[in-house]
């Protein structure tokens, strides 16, 4: 992976720390002031995003460490197990903030200096659409498992903090429209919604993130992509079969036997196999490739069948081995 990428993700994953920090004590401070609990939930979830962007920062310095002895394919999977362990870190945050609603709802408390809330919700509000933006375009560019999930993170928080600040907002219009009646529920009304929008978003990113830890495949287009490579070159390579693909963090794996000419000498097979890498890892940076030439001996078992690039003879409907 080149360098100036991984300096990209190490900045952009930094940068989500220090606004994460600083909207924890932020939240923390003025939820406390005023007693609103939707305020200190969302205090709560700013510290499980700063604690998923700890988690992103450390992984995706160490997931661009080049192979070792004892790491043959590499450190990928570890921005993989990063989105595992901040799903679960979104889980705990939501259960804590429904906890608490609900202890509200019991036992109501007027909140003051509901100016102040919005203010922070605001400010949180446009600092997270600002760095989930940065952290989304990196993570795409740069094919960052980790970076993504930090974005999905900060991007929920955008949606929570601008409902807690519209919560607030209609309990201080309706103190001022209807004098005594009591809508300060709202508050962890919103604290449940909070929650909830926090499960799905941490349900969505438990799937992503444990889909490349089961070495499922590439998606379609991606392999179909590879296919259509491969068959650009039927005047050399009579047939493929056996395409596998994987993924871990920002690095795909793909192997694949390639059937060419018995009579083709070594050195022209290995030239073959070398282009076709050359090609596979300029259209997807990071990629390890493995391509096992075999000789196209006529015996046409199903799966030589399914890849075959031999043209067909129009006589008799049979192949050209």
């Amino acid at each position: 992976m080149q360098m100036n990428a991984v300096r990209r993700k190490v900045r952009a994953a930094l940068l989500s720390v220090i606004s994460n920090t600083a909207l924890v004590i932020l939240k923390m401070i003025v939820g406390l002031s005023i007693g609103s609990v939707s305020i200190i939930s969302e205090a709560v979830h700013s510290l499980s995003d700063l604690l998923a962007a700890l988690v992103a920062f450390f992984s995706v310095r160490k997931s661009s460490q080049p192979a070792d002895a004892k790491h043959p394919f590499g450190h990928g999977k570890i921005e993989n197990i990063s989105g595992t362990i901040e799903a679960l870190l979104i889980f705990l945050a939501a259960a804590w903030i429904i906890w608490e609603a609900i202890n509200r709802l019991i036992h109501p408390r007027a909140i003051e200096t509901l100016g102040w809330g919005m203010g922070v919700m605001l400010v949180s509000t446009l600092v997270n659409l600002a760095i989930s933006e940065m952290l989304f375009k990196v993570g795409r560019e740069t094919d960052s498992v980790a970076l993504e999930a930090d974005a999905w993170h900060l991007r929920t928080d955008v949606y929570t903090s601008a409902g807690v600040m519209l919560s607030l907002a209609l309990i201080w219009v309706g103190e001022k429209v209807f004098p005594g009646r009591h809508l300060h529920w709202l508050d962890p009304a919103a604290a449940i919604a909070v929650a909830l929008l926090i499960i799905k978003a941490a349900y969505e990113l438990t799937v992503k993130s444990s889909r490349d830890l089961m070495d499922a495949r590439l998606p379609a287009e991606e392999e179909a992509w590879i296919g259509d490579l491969i068959r650009e070159d039927r005047y050399n390579i009579h047939g493929f079969h056996d395409l596998r693909t994987r993924k871990a963090g920002g690095f795909r794996f793909v192997e694949f036997h390639m059937k060419v000419d018995p009579e083709m000498t070594v050195e022209d097979s290995h030239a073959i196999t070398e282009q076709l890498s050359a090609r596979i890892e300029e259209h997807f940076p990071g990629t390890n490739i493995t391509i096992h030439t075999e000789p196209c001996d006529g015996k046409c078992v199903q799966k030589c069948l399914n890849g075959c690039l031999l043209p067909v003879k129009g006589d008799t409907g049979s192949e050209d081995k």
